[in-house]
């Protein structure tokens, strides 16, 4: 007899995804608008829930569906009301001033502002160097909080981002550095800032606080830690830890795409997760207490936060390894669909922007697909192979039939071994990210043992190198695959054919009936 799955609880999906959807419709609307729409979304919420007792003591439905049906609506409809102002007052700060005509005009301006993500060579798209070595390039991107604009005559305060792009002199600007910067404005789509700036030149007004300082002092060390390493090793080591792949050589990163593996070196949901098992588990073996164990598994989290910079991505990476690593402490998915959902609708709320952001989607698809496919998954494969076989195999393909239909939108090709790869590659993400991370800690006052650290962590990602170098080599590594929506709901229906596929053949053998 096969075990049996656990309901899982989708009550607050719904909320979640009336909360994406609200949002990403919001985003090209007028402020007032949006806020009107939310009063209306509010008014609907507190009609539904009387409407529903009122049906249950005329006895239009069952009591107890219509009390759960109604306050399933309510709480949808609350959510999206709630999601639509958060959307609706962030357009209306950030529509304040003369940001968005100059960008409408693309007008030459002066901007004041923080800098609040690292400045990184603008070869760099989607984690793969284009082209040139690590160190050798002439313009850089970055992302500014703009505090004051002048253009066209006129200065005015403004509350909003603006992405940079710029040359040489933005080499040594560092995170949290206030600047000026001189440049033309353009408009740019489905991002959270409003618009991009091409800057002509940068003057650094105030240097980083004292955190930042102390962050990017942890940063450098890593970096010189791992600076006598072998090539590869001394690109994946920083990048694997920071997410800061600028001396990844371009043919290992042309690879590690190629055979799926490209995700490792960016800031991610399993980064927080490998550090937070680590954490837990310590806490756990000297028997500290429970409340003890989350409290230091919250001052993780926002210490790997902030010394991989707290941008909107790396939250979001954040949340999404605490929703993991919840799912797995718990083992029941029926909790962790819940949190994940309810970290969904939290995200949107404090950053609109997200739903419209791959990385979003992303996070979200390889967070879900691992916490209600995988178990599933594992229990089917675990009638044929050995368990332990069945769920490392089972982790990776949930997470890669989720996210690869969402990939194609920006990446036509699917990396045929990205699953054997990462499975390949598992044993060596935990050393490599927690070795690297405790020879970034220790640099500032141990450099010798930093540098062995990192030689340990040198050693794992030599084993990911050499996989991402076989694997991109084998016959067929990238298929192509039709680029858009349509390429997309390809994916979607292969993966769906697949798995009915595998259903028919299990039931068709005794041996491995549910």
């Amino acid at each position: 007899m096969s075990e049996r799955a656990e309901p899982t609880d989708l009550r607050l999906l719904p909320a979640a995804l009336a909360c994406w959807v609200a949002t990403g419709l919001a985003l090209d609307r007028p402020a007032v608008p949006v806020l009107l729409a939310a009063g209306l979304v509010a008014v609907g919420a507190a009609v539904v829930l009387p409407a529903g007792a009122m049906s249950a003591r005329w006895r239009v439905f069952p009591r107890r569906q219509a009390r759960a049906v109604a306050a399933s609506v309510t709480l949808t409809l609350v959510a999206a009301a709630v999601a639509l102002a958060s959307a609706g007052t962030q357009l209306y700060v950030r529509g304040q001033g003369s940001l968005d005509d100059l960008v409408r005009q693309r007008a030459v301006v002066e901007v004041v502002g923080m800098v609040t993500a690292e400045v990184v060579p603008q070869s760099t798209a989607w984690g793969v160097r284009t082209g040139g070595a690590p160190g050798t390039a002439s313009r850089f991107r970055t992302v500014l909080a703009v505090e004051q604009v002048t253009g066209r005559g006129g200065t005015s305060q403004v509350a909003a981002a603006l992405a940079v792009v710029g040359g040489p002199p933005w080499r040594d600007v560092a995170y949290g550095s206030r600047v000026a910067v001189t440049g033309r404005l353009a408009a740019v789509e489905g991002h959270e800032a409003v618009g991009a700036l091409t800057a002509t030149a940068v003057v650094v007004r105030d240097p980083p606080g004292a955190t930042d300082r102390v962050v990017a002092a942890l940063r450098r060390g890593l970096l010189v830690a791992s600076d006598h390493l072998p090539v590869d090793a001394r690109g994946l080591v920083p990048g694997m830890v920071l997410g800061d792949t600028s001396r990844v050589p371009p043919d290992l990163a042309l690879a590690m795409r190629d055979a799926g593996l490209l995700h490792l070196t960016a800031v991610s949901g399993g980064h927080f997760a490998i550090v937070l098992l680590a954490v837990v588990g310590l806490a756990t073996a000297v028997r500290a207490p429970r409340g003890v164990r989350a409290v230091t598994a919250g001052l993780a989290t926002g210490a790997l936060v902030l010394l991989v910079h707290p941008q909107p991505s790396v939250v979001r990476a954040a949340v999404m390894g605490a929703i993991g690593v919840l799912g797995m402490l718990l083992g029941r998915r029926s909790r962790a669909v819940p949190a994940l959902a309810a970290a969904v609708v939290v995200l949107l709320i404090v950053d609109p922007w997200l739903a419209r952001s791959i990385g979003f989607a992303l996070s979200v698809g390889a967070t879900g697909a691992i916490v209600l496919l995988a178990p599933a998954w594992a229990r089917a494969w675990g009638r044929v192979l050995p368990r332990w076989i069945a769920v490392a195999l089972a982790v990776p393909a949930a997470a890669q039939t989720a996210c690869a239909p969402l990939v194609v939108l920006i990446d036509p090709a699917v990396p045929v071994y990205a699953v054997p790869a990462n499975l390949l590659v598992a044993p060596a993400v935990a050393p490599a990210t927690l070795l690297g991370l405790a020879a970034a800690l220790t640099a500032g006052w141990a450099p010798g043992v930093a540098e062995l650290l990192a030689k340990a962590a040198g050693a794992a990602t030599w084993w990911i190198s050499a996989v991402a170098r076989v694997g991109a080599d084998l016959p067929g590594a990238r298929l192509d695959w039709p680029g858009g929506p349509r390429g997309s709901l390809a994916l979607v229906a292969a993966a769906v054919l697949a798995v009915a596929t595998w259903r028919t053949v299990t039931r068709s053998r005794p041996g491995i009936q549910e």
